[in-house]
């Protein structure tokens, strides 16, 4: 799974790399968890835009918006067949900001956590899915992650990991027109993987109220 990330880029190099043309706020994050809004990039048709959404989806139908507590991630290898990832597989896909997530690798001790990068990008993208939710007056966008299987690499800290989208490939993931929701499952599973680096922080970070630079300080540091 994927619970918790970091995002601590400059707003100016994020519009320039995903040719945004409207600026956007987001904070500096070093420990984003759920049910906390993020940063996420959709395309509308014409552009790519940049907006926050909230992190654990509520499908549009769901009469509780708690069941976005447990909506955090989305297994791309079923999405294609659920009722609340289906649709959205389809025509409601959106690319998750980050530049790090964190992972809890366990041994004999317990459970250390550890702060995951992508080896060549300092800013990367996760394969999201969106939706709008309204009763009443209250209404939301939210989104999930999408995950797999882990690689060879996350095999060794996690049995599972998001589906990371390689920048030639993150247009492809966000384009505006319909899409087969069994195609898009094959397209995230074929995925060239990106290289990853990993090493173990604090667990300082455990606690989502903690939100600084130690969040990501190296714990042999």
């Amino acid at each position: 799974m994927c619970g918790r990330f970091t995002f601590v880029a400059n707003p100016e190099e994020v519009m320039e790399e995903y040719q945004l043309e409207l600026p956007f706020d987001f904070p500096v994050r070093y420990n984003i968890a759920p049910t906390q809004d993020i940063l996420t990039i959709i395309n509308d048709g014409e552009r790519n835009r940049a907006g926050n959404m909230r992190w654990g989806l509520i499908p549009f139908w769901a009469k509780d918006k708690t069941i976005g507590n447990k909506m955090i991630n989305a297994r791309v290898e079923t999405a294609d067949e659920k009722p609340s990832f289906k649709r959205l597989m389809e025509r409601r896909r959106c690319l998750i900001l980050a530049d790090s997530f964190y992972e809890w690798k366990k041994d004999g001790i317990g459970k250390r956590p550890m702060r995951i990068k992508v080896t060549d990008r300092q800013i990367f993208t996760f394969a999201g899915l969106w939706d709008r939710w309204k009763q009443g007056e209250e209404e939301l966008v939210t989104c999930t992650i999408l995950t797999k299987e882990a690689n060879d690499f996350m095999s060794d800290i996690h049995h599972r990991m998001p589906v990371i989208l390689p920048k030639s490939h993150e247009q492809d993931w966000l384009e505006f027109n319909l899409k087969n929701a069994t195609d898009m499952k094959n397209f995230a599973l074929s995925l060239p993987e990106e290289e990853l680096e990993a090493y173990e922080v604090s667990q300082y970070v455990n606690n989502p109220r903690n939100d600084d630079e130690h969040c990501i300080k190296a714990l042999t540091e």
